[in-house]
């Protein structure tokens, strides 16, 4: 999926809505637990419930990875579920993978060749070796990690050089020489307010992921407000907020209202931005 498809699934759903598919199975409803594939029925349920609010999908993999071979084959049931259903969402893996250029090789292989998810989240920290494995497919997104939304963040990502350059501004400014806008993405934490601004002055026409939003507290408006840029170039995720609002039979109804509410409120944002018309 390129940019200007992306961009168009914005304009026509008139939302920029990613639905994190943290499907926790300790979290799941009842009524879904007697399935064969508990993760996958919940799943499919609430992507249909959602997928007229959603231009994305984000399963994070720690959620598929903690029950071993069946989370992987709920993942992959899922992912092919989405691009069987409904081809136009694009589907984010959030794995943050990122390690020596061999090894990266070898996840690109896993997440683009076998899969064929349309983006992977990246950890950039080891350098340029350990991201360009994953820009080498065509048509395929590296989502770079950025500014988190983790308390942890400021750990790290806030602190700077001798010439005052932060170091999430540093991996801003140095990613940019391995691949550009049609292929790269970053990630910046929704609570991370008017850091947005310092984001934008770097990787203006860039598409940001932004979690955060939701039950982490993150604000859709200041998000809006200091990054979105004339096409959108947001993609906002919430997980919690929206798969987990109901635990009883009707969760995936419940879903599908809080998935709407979003779309409205972000259709609002469009609107103001002259995104949408």
């Amino acid at each position: 999926m390129n940019k200007q498809e992306l961009v168009n699934q914005i304009k026509e759903k008139r939302s920029f809505l990613c639905v994190g598919l943290d499907s926790d199975i300790k979290k799941l409803p009842a009524c879904v637990m007697d399935s064969e594939d508990p993760v996958f029925e919940f799943n499919k349920a609430i992507i249909d419930a959602t997928a007229p609010y959603t231009v994305a999908y984000k399963p994070n993999l720690a959620f598929y990875e903690a029950t071993g071979v069946k989370g992987w084959i709920s993942l992959e049931k899922t992912v092919q579920y989405i691009k069987d259903n409904y081809p136009e969402i694009f589907i984010i893996a959030d794995a943050k993978r990122g390690d020596i250029g061999n090894t990266s090789a070898l996840y690109a292989r896993s997440f683009f060749g076998e899969m064929k998810v349309h983006a992977l989240t990246v950890a950039p920290y080891m350098g340029e070796d350990s991201v360009s494995p994953f820009l080498s497919y065509d048509d395929a997104w590296v989502i770079v990690l950025a500014l988190t939304s983790n308390p942890g963040s400021h750990d790290f990502q806030l602190t700077k050089d001798e010439n005052g350059e932060m170091l999430f501004e540093k991996v801003l400014r140095t990613s940019q020489k391995w691949g550009s806008d049609q292929n790269m993405m970053y990630v910046v934490g929704a609570t991370q307010g008017k850091s947005f601004e310092n984001v934008r002055n770097i990787v203006p026409n860039h598409f940001l992921l932004v979690p955060g939003v939701g039950a982490q507290g993150g604000s859709l408006e200041e998000v809006c407000k200091y990054g979105m840029n004339d096409e959108c170039g947001l993609l906002v995720n919430a997980s919690r907020a929206v798969i987990f609002a109901d635990g009883s039979e009707n969760f995936a109804t419940v879903a599908g209202e809080k998935a709407h509410d979003y779309q409205q409120q972000m259709e609002k944002e469009l609107l103001a931005k002259g995104v949408i018309k």
